[in-house]
């Protein structure tokens, strides 16, 4: 099985810059899509349903702002809008489905913001997700979760950490928090397979970075351990379309 995530930055300016050729070329079995900024009302049905796929999505009160959604070609046995906390859900920033053999959770991660002023919020979102994966995990399967954690968890996670270590997404709190997650068990999928500098996910629209690869990794896969040698994740950081590249997780 094959499933993509990527924070499109605009489902509608994405589909105008390639998403759908990329999906037909890529060919996944599930989208997740992230930062969709749009109500699935005010999409068109080529956007909302695109090529074979069906899906669900969840949009924030907000207009324009966050929203995540995932497409799938087979449909899933159970989904979930939101992880049952109001002042999270209401920003539209989790999925969840349950497949045969695991739950998969798309996820929009906040950004602690400038000087971190929305970090208490991140890290309430941040706890509150742990306890619902771990939830999760005792129905029985293992669980993956996908999507932008607007974190760069370790050094090599982004180019210039020293410059940036007390910039938002880059904060003590964060990474200590994606610390938490694998000491309870969980596996950065992309991480346990590959511990090479100069693998990012997202780069700033300023001129040059993304040509010279001077970017973060904030988007993840990362799954139970019980899957850690069933899965492997890769970047296609050649696909443009949005500041962040998607990416792919193999299930075997």
């Amino acid at each position: 099985m094959k499933i993509a995530s990527w924070n499109v930055n605009g489902v509608r300016a994405a589909f105008r810059n390639g998403l759908p050729e990329w999906l037909a070329e890529e060919a996944p079995d599930i989208l997740c899509l992230q930062e969709t900024k749009a109500a699935p009302a005010e999409l068109p049905d080529e956007i909302r349903a695109p090529l074979d796929y069906q899906g669900l999505w969840h949009s924030g009160e907000r207009a324009g702002y966050s929203g995540v959604a995932i497409l799938w070609k087979k449909p899933p046995l159970w989904t979930l809008e939101g992880m049952g906390l109001p002042e999270i859900d209401r920003e539209g920033r989790v999925l969840t489905i349950e497949l045969e053999s695991f739950f998969l959770v798309n996820a929009y991660f906040p950004n602690s913001g400038e000087g971190g002023i929305r970090l208490p919020f991140k890290l309430e979102f941040c706890e509150w997700m742990m306890k619902f994966l771990k939830n999760l995990e005792r129905r029985g399967k293992p669980v993956i979760v996908c999507g932008d954690f607007n974190i760069a968890h370790r050094p090599i996670d982004i180019h210039d950490f020293e410059k940036n270590a007390n910039h938002s997404g880059c904060l003590p709190p964060e990474r200590a928090w994606m610390d938490s997650l694998l000491e309870a068990g969980f596996i950065d999928v992309f991480r346990h397979h590959c511990q090479e500098g100069g693998h990012y996910t997202w780069w700033s629209y300023f001129a040059g970075e993304r040509e010279n690869n001077m970017g973060w990794r904030i988007d993840y896969f990362v799954c139970s351990g019980q899957l850690a040698d069933r899965v492997r994740c890769s970047h296609r950081s050649q696909v443009m379309g949005s500041d962040h590249c998607p990416i792919v997780l193999e299930v075997c």
